[in-house]
């Protein structure tokens, strides 16, 4: 090679390497295409470490579940134990009473109205369009369950026509419960000569067959008094979104 053409050569290569260095025109496309490669390696990145975490995290959760369940397990067929020596002494004592709870998981479908959280339709086996029947979220209470056209409707505890009967109170203090479309509860017709005040819990009193007795349902924040009746404003314990289960409790006794 001449020292001509090695000279014109050096030239074009100065220009090329000084235009990409100091000239922003020329700078774009190549930083643009750097730029690419770079984002789309680190979204690779990403990407790879995020499967890998949600496996490792999904084989964690899984487990959790599975000792969970187990304990539920566990208990039961301790509480089916305690219900048939409870059935046994019924007998004994030529009591017609029995003890044969039934629960169901059950799983939310939609909301029945866009907008409206409170109302969810529900799927539920051997469905019994007749009764009313409760319904918990992680031993909280959540609502209850209607039947609307034939079909099992969910109206959570703000619903306004979510209604079941509560004790209040150390003493017991019967009422009703319903929803009033917000972050509260209302219970009525609390008997004027109960003590009632903020602080106190809120049970199911089961007196009206939805639910056990005991459930909790929230706190007393405020009392009023008006016509020999009380009326307690509650703050529910259940303030969860709609999750995708439910358990129903299709019978009490």
């Amino acid at each position: 090679m001449n020292k001509g053409l090695f000279s014109f050569f050096f030239i074009i290569i100065a220009l090329i390497v000084g235009a990409l260095y100091y000239t922003n025109t020329v700078q774009s496309p190549f930083l643009s295409l750097l730029n690419g490669i770079r984002s789309h390696y680190h979204n690779s990145i990403a990407f790879a470490a995020g499967q890998v975490e949600r496996h490792f995290f999904q084989a964690a959760h899984i487990a959790t579940l599975e000792e969970k369940l187990k304990i539920y397990e566990d208990n039961h067929l301790v509480i089916t134990a305690l219900s048939f020596e409870l059935n046994n002494i019924f007998l004994e004592n030529h009591s017609q009473m029995q003890v044969k709870p039934e629960i169901e998981l059950v799983r939310t479908l939609s909301y029945q109205a866009f907008g409206d959280f409170n109302r969810v339709w529900l799927e539920v086996e051997d469905y019994n369009a007749s009764r009313i029947y409760g319904l918990v979220y992680n031993n909280l209470v959540a609502g209850i369950v209607i039947s609307e056209n034939q079909r099992p409707l969910a109206l959570l505890n703000s619903d306004v026509k979510s209604s079941y009967s509560v004790y209040v109170g150390k003493n017991n203090a019967p009422g009703i419960v319903h929803g009033n479309n917000s972050n509260h509860l209302v219970v009525k017709f609390i008997p004027a000569w109960f003590l009632v005040q903020e602080g106190d819990r809120v049970v199911t009193s089961g007196l009206d067959e939805i639910f056990f007795q005991g459930l909790n349902v929230g706190k007393v924040i405020s009392v009023t008094k008006s016509q020999g009746y009380q009326t307690a404003i509650v703050e529910p314990f259940y303030k969860a979104n709609t999750p995708n289960y439910f358990h129903m409790i299709k019978k009490v006794k």
